[in-house]
Order: C-alpha cells, then structure tokens, then sequence
C-alpha cells in the first residue's frame, strides 16, 4: 500500500543554511519559508519534499510515506495499530502543513516518527532548479530514499515488511556493515535499515538526480564551497547508483547520486552482496570526525 518515501522532514538548528545551500549545492527550489523559519524545498511537482524546521538540535523529524487513497491509509493505519502502536489521525491543520489531503501518524520502535499520507499537493510545471541541473529523478518513484539505524536487524525487518509492506531488495554484509534494502516502487530502496547494537537514528537521505554531471558539478560545488565529502564518488554494489555522500547543515549524512537501477517485481530476486561498492567511495577524514548518523538515543559503549 506504501507507494513512496512522498517527503522528509527535520530539525536543525542550522535550518536557515538550506536556503543557499538547497539550491546553491543541491539544485533545489525553495518553495517556501514558514513564519517560524521552516525552510520547505521543492525537487518536483510536488508542493515540498524536503522540510527543515528550526531546532535546538538536529533531529529527524518525520518520515512521510504516500499511498494512493484513504482507504490504504486506513488500512496501513489498522496494521500499525494490531501491532501494538499508537496511531494517531492528523488533524487538518496538520494535513494544511504537510500539503497532503489526510494523514495519520505513529512512532515505531526505534523512536521514529513515520507519517502515512494521501493527495499530496501537486503543482505542474512549477519546479524551476535552483541551479543548472537536470532534475531529479521522482514521480513514482517518490523523493529518494531513506536509512535508518536499527539495533535489532530481524525485529526490524518483521516490522517494515511484515506491517508496512515494504519488499525486500537485497542485503549487503560486510561486517561490522549489516543492512538491507527495501523498495514499494521501481526504485531499488525506497528504504535501507542497517543494523548497530544499542542504537537507533537516521543515516542519510539519497536524492537522484537526471545525469552524472549533475552528481559532478555537485562534487565541485562541495569542495569549492567546504561542504564536508564524507565519501568520494562510487558505484554501489547492489543498485549500482553513481555517488557521493556529502554532511549536511542540518546533521545528516545525504547520498547525491545518479543511475539507479529500477525494480521489475515480476523478474527481480534479492541476492546477498558482500561489499557495498563497485569502485570508489573511498572514506575522507570528514567522515571519521562527523557524527555517522542522528541518534535517537546515546549509542551505548
């Protein structure tokens, strides 16, 4: 019933710095600025899909997934709830913020905020990129995807498929790398968990973009400006994406990529890989002195 990662949100107190870097770096369009300062970017038709609020500290804020119609919201509602969590509806004015027709929302295990949503705002024609660029690859596929930090890999696989509906891609072991991918559409992953003892959080956020020089010109900007590079330019094993990883103003690590291959359900078969990547995406000092990933809880020695 989940058809796509639809938007993201976080907290930052670094929130007012997306409204160069957003589309100065990344190519995005702001699409509007809340009273409280929220910054609201655009990568498509879509009304938003990224969203960073002010904050004292960085924090993901909500994951916000899309389904068709009421109808499988409810019933993703019902799932989560005969699973043991509070769900709860969001209210109009909420729904108003989000740009959607209805949500409702819950927070799973590992302390996340997930939003299921249907009728996201649409506006054709509207997306203009901030800088020279492409676009970014989105329609069905939705905004990208997401990584969660995960302490308990199979609690956590049971929860996403067996509840959400999420179907599973391929895994990736290459100790202490433990992680697995999850797609609801063509896109390889719309959703990755990887799994680390005694914590839980956020990783990163991949967007992809149209061409490789897009992936580029976003490599130079980085280093003409002095955006952390946490991992240099590669191809991963599994969805054979070219990209980089660069550290946000906002405190997560984002994936900037091109070439994703698309899933076909009807011919696809997970397999296991034992390296995360093909060439490249070799490891900076940037990446050993930045925090790995926003944690919901202090991760235990």
């Amino acid at each position: 019933m989940i058809q796509s990662l639809a938007y993201i949100g976080f907290a930052s107190p670094g929130h007012a710095e997306w409204l160069t870097f957003g589309p100065e770096v990344l190519g995005m369009q702001i699409a509007a600025r809340g009273a409280d300062g929220t910054v609201y970017l655009r990568v498509d038709d879509a009304d938003h899909r990224l969203v960073i609020h002010p904050g004292d500290d960085h924090a993901l804020a909500y994951l916000g997934w899309g389904v068709r119609t009421p109808e499988d919201l409810a019933e993703v509602a019902a799932r989560v709830a005969a699973y043991g969590l509070d769900v709860h509806e969001g209210s109009p004015e909420l729904a108003a913020e989000r740009h959607v027709a209805g949500l409702s929302w819950f927070v799973d295990p590992w302390g996340n905020r997930h939003e299921i949503a249907w009728g996201q705002y649409r506006h054709p024609g509207q997306f203009t990129p901030g800088r020279n660029i492409s676009g970014f690859v989105t329609g069905e596929q939705g905004l990208g995807h997401a990584v969660l930090v995960v302490p308990d890999m199979a609690a956590a696989n049971d929860f996403f498929t067996g509840t959400l509906g999420f179907r599973l891609s391929d895994r990736i072991i290459d100790p202490p790398l433990n992680a697995q991918f999850y797609h609801v559409n063509g896109r390889h992953h719309s959703l990755a968990i990887a799994e680390i003892p005694d914590a839980a959080g956020f990783q990163h956020l991949m967007v992809e973009v149209g061409s490789l020089d897009d992936v580029g010109t976003a490599y130079d900007m980085c280093e003409e400006r002095g955006v952390p590079v946490v991992l240099t330019i590669g191809r991963h094993s599994n969805d054979r994406t070219t990209s980089f990883y660069l550290y946000t103003p906002a405190g997560f690590h984002l994936e900037y990529g091109h070439g994703g291959v698309v899933v076909d359900d009807a011919l696809w078969e997970p397999a296991t890989y034992t390296s995360t990547k093909i060439w490249g995406h070799r490891g900076t000092p940037a990446r050993d002195e930045l925090p790995f990933a926003i944690f919901n809880q202090p991760k235990e020695a």
